[in-house]
C-alpha cells in the first residue's frame, strides 16, 4: 500500500497536468480515464445511450468527494462549488467557480443563467449536500437543485473498494485521496436513469422527493428524511463524546464524585454528564435512578418529564445527600424563602407502598405527588 501510494502520487501529478493542458473533449476524457486506471480508479457505466443529451441538470447521490470527477470522465458536466470558497484548490478539484459565496437565491440565479446558455455543459448536482456510504439510505434531497430546470436526469452511483471502507464520515478529501492511492483499486459504477420531468403544478419539494424515491429504488436503499444538517449535528456529538474521557477534569459543573475512570466507555461518560444535568434540576432524585432512565430514553428532557410525572418510581433522597451541589446565590435564597409560604416542600419520607382500592384516591395521590414535584422543581 505504501509503495502504491508513493508511486501513484507521482503519476497523479502527471494526470493533473494532462487534464489541465488538454481541452475538454472525448479524447481528453479517454486519456485521463486510462491514466486514472493506473491510479486504481475504474469507472463503469451501464449504457451510455441512456444519457439524455437534452437534459441540462444531472442529479446524483453523493458517496465520495470525487464523484463529480468520476462522472466527468464519462461526459462533460460541471459541479458548482457550493460549500467551498473560490480559489486554486476549488479549481484544481474540478468545481465550477461562481464567484464569492452569497445567498441561496443568488446561487439559484447564477445557475439558471448558466443553464440558459446553450453552449454550456450540463450541471451535475448532489441534492444530499453531504456524503454517505451509499449502502443504507439517501439523505433528504434539497429542493433548490430542482428549481433550476423542469427536466432532470438521475444518476445512480455505487462505489466499491477492497479492505478499506469507501466513505468515512467526517473524513477530508485529502485523506480520501491518499486512501484511494493506498488500496489496490476503487470501482465506480454509474447507472444512467431515464429523465424525469416536472409535473404540472408540482412544487420543487415534491419534485425532489419523487426523484429521491426513484434513486433509492434504483440503488436498493431507503429514502430517509435525515438532512445534511442532521449528519453535521451527529458528527459534532460524536466528536464531543470522543473528547470526554480526556477532558473530564476540565468540565465545569461536574463534581469529582461523578468523574469516570479512564477505562469507562464513551457511553458511560455521556450518560454521567446527562445525569448530572438532571440532578441539578431534581436534586432529590437518586442518581442511579436517573442513570437507569437515561440509558432507556437517551434524552435529558424526557427523563425529567418521566420523573416529574411519576412514570419512574423512586425514594427521594434526604437533604444531606445533595450537599455537594452548588450553594444557591443570595437572590436564589431570597426567592426560595419567598415561596416557602405558598409552596409546600415535598416530604423527604418515602412514598407509601399502599395501593389504594379506589381509583379516585389513586388519582388524587398521583396528582399530589406530581404537584409537589413540580413545585419543588420550580422553587
Amino acid at each position: 500500500g505504501l509503495c502504491l501510494l508513493v508511486l501513484r502520487l507521482f503519476i497523479g501529478v502527471h494526470v493533473f497536468l494532462v487534464s489541465c493542458a488538454l481541452p475538454d473533449s472525448l479524447l481528453r476524457r479517454f486519456i485521463v480515464r486510462i491514466m486514472c486506471s493506473v491510479l486504481g480508479l475504474f469507472v463503469r457505466q451501464n449504457d451510455p445511450r441512456l444519457r439524455d443529451g437534452n437534459v441540462r441538470v444531472y442529479i446524483a447521490n453523493h458517496v465520495t468527494h470525487f464523484d463529480h470527477n468520476v462522472i466527468n470522465l464519462l461526459t462533460s458536466c460541471n459541479t458548482p462549488a457550493v460549500n467551498s470558497a473560490p480559489g486554486f484548490i476549488c479549481w484544481s478539484r474540478g468545481f465550477l467557480e461562481l464567484g464569492a459565496a452569497g445567498s441561496r437565491a443568488e446561487l439559484m440565479d447564477s445557475l439558471r443563467a448558466y443553464s440558459s446558455h446553450e453552449g454550456n455543459v450540463p450541471l451535475l448536482l448532489f441534492p444530499e449536500e453531504a456524503t454517505t456510504n451509499g449502502r443504507v439510505g439517501l439523505l433528504r434531497f434539497s429542493s433548490w437543485p430542482f428549481s433550476i430546470m423542469d427536466m432532470v436526469q438521475p444518476v445512480a452511483l455505487q462505489v466499491q473498494r477492497p479492505l478499506i471502507t469507501v466513505s468515512v464520515a467526517d473524513s477530508s478529501w485529502i485523506a480520501e485521496l491518499l486512501w484511494t492511492f493506498f488500496v489496490p483499486f476503487t470501482v465506480y459504477q454509474v447507472r444512467w436513469m431515464p429523465s424525469v420531468p416536472r409535473r404540472a403544478e408540482e412544487l420543487s419539494e415534491d419534485f425532489a422527493l419523487r426523484v429521491q424515491e426513484l434513486l433509492a429504488v434504483e440503488l436498493g436503499v431507503v429514502s430517509t428524511r435525515h438532512t445534511a444538517a442532521d449528519k453535521a449535528e451527529h458528527m459534532k456529538r460524536l466528536r464531543h463524546t470522543s473528547l470526554l474521557p480526556f477532558a473530564q477534569g476540565m468540565w465545569p459543573g461536574v463534581p469529582s464524585s461523578l468523574a469516570v475512570a479512564g477505562s469507562s466507555t464513551h457511553e458511560d461518560v455521556r450518560i454521567t454528564v446527562m445525569a448530572q444535568r438532571v440532578k441539578e434540576v431534581l436534586p432529590h432524585v437518586p442518581l442511579e435512578v436517573i442513570r437507569t432512565d437515561l440509558a432507556r430514553t437517551d434524552c435529558v428532557d424526557t427523563t425529567i418529564a418521566n420523573l416529574l410525572e411519576g412514570r419512574v418510581s423512586f425514594f427521594p433522597e434526604s437533604k444531606e445527600a445533595a450537599t455537594d451541589l452548588p450553594a444557591p446565590s443570595t437572590s436564589q435564597a431570597a426567592a426560595a424563602s419567598a415561596f416557602q409560604g405558598s409552596i409546600a416542600v415535598p416530604s423527604s419520607k418515602p412514598a407509601t407502598r399502599h395501593f389504594a382500592k379506589s381509583s379516585v384516591e389513586r388519582h388524587l395521590s398521583l396528582q399530589e405527588r406530581k404537584r409537589a414535584l413540580y413545585d419543588y422543581a420550580r422553587r
